[in-house]
C-alpha cells in the first residue's frame, strides 16, 4: 500500500518572507541599492543616498512648491528626502547658515549607518499595503542616471543634480510653518490634520 507523504505546511511567514526577498533582488538588480532584514525590509543609508526626514504635512507643502526633488517615499507621518550619500552631515551646517537651526527641530536626516523601510517598488505584488509608499519612486540605473539632490560639487556630475541648499531651505520653511499651525490651533506636531496632505496650508 502506498503512503502519501503529507505536503509540508506552509509557515505565515513564509510570503513575507518570500515577498521581501523579491523586493530586495529588485533593489539590488535595478538601483544597485543594499537592504537587509524582512517583514519590514530596509534600505541601508550612507552608501547610495542619504534621506532628508520631515513631517509628512510639511513634505507634502515642499512638493507643492515645484521645488525638484529626488525620489521621494512616505512612512506614516513622515516623510523621505532622498538626497547624496554625504548629505546629511551637511544638514546641521546648512540649517545654521540658512538661520534655520533652532526653529526646525522636526527636520532630520538619515545618514551613515542608518535605516529606512524600503517601500514596494513599482510593479510590486501588493504595492499599495506596506507600510511605507513611494510618493516619487527612483528611476532604474541607467548611465549617465539622474543624480540625487547635493551640494553644488558634491556628489553631482556635471551640475545635474537638483540643489541641496534649496530643497534644505524649502524643507525647513515648511516644517516652521507646520509648527506654528500646530502650535496655534492645539495640534502636536507629526499628527497630520484634515486635509493636510492635499490642501495648501492656511499662509501667504
Amino acid at each position: 500500500m502506498t503512503r502519501t507523504v503529507p505536503q509540508p505546511r506552509s509557515s505565515p511567514d513564509a510570503a513575507p518572507a518570500c515577498a521581501d526577498a523579491a523586493l530586495a533582488r529588485r533593489y539590488a538588480r535595478e538601483l544597485g541599492w543594499a537592504t537587509e532584514g524582512r517583514d519590514p525590509l530596509r534600505l541601508l543609508t550612507g552608501e547610495s543616498f542619504d534621506v532628508l526626514e520631515l513631517p509628512a504635512e510639511a513634505g507634502h507643502a515642499v512638493l507643492r512648491r515645484g521645488v525638484r526633488t529626488g525620489p521621494v517615499l512616505l512612512s506614516g507621518t513622515r516623510m523621505g528626502l532622498l538626497v547624496a550619500a554625504g548629505g546629511a552631515d551637511e544638514l546641521p551646517g546648512l540649517l545654521d547658515w540658512l538661520e534655520w537651526s533652532p526653529l526646525t527641530p522636526d527636520l532630520t536626516a538619515v545618514g551613515a549607518g542608518g535605516r529606512v523601510t524600503a517601500p514596494p517598488l513599482p510593479g510590486s505584488p501588493g504595492d499599495s499595503t506596506g507600510a511605507a509608499v513611494w510618493l516619487r519612486p527612483p528611476e532604474p540605473r541607467r548611465a549617465p542616471g539622474p543624480a540625487l539632490p547635493a551640494l553644488a560639487g558634491f556628489g553631482s556630475s556635471g551640475g545635474d543634480a537638483p540643489d541641496l541648499v534649496r530643497l534644505v531651505d524649502a524643507a525647513a520653511t515648511e516644517c516652521h510653518r507646520v509648527r506654528l499651525s500646530h502650535a496655534r490651533s492645539g495640534v502636536p506636531t507629526g499628527v497630520l490634520t484634515r486635509g493636510s496632505a492635499d490642501q495648501p496650508l492656511a499662509f501667504s
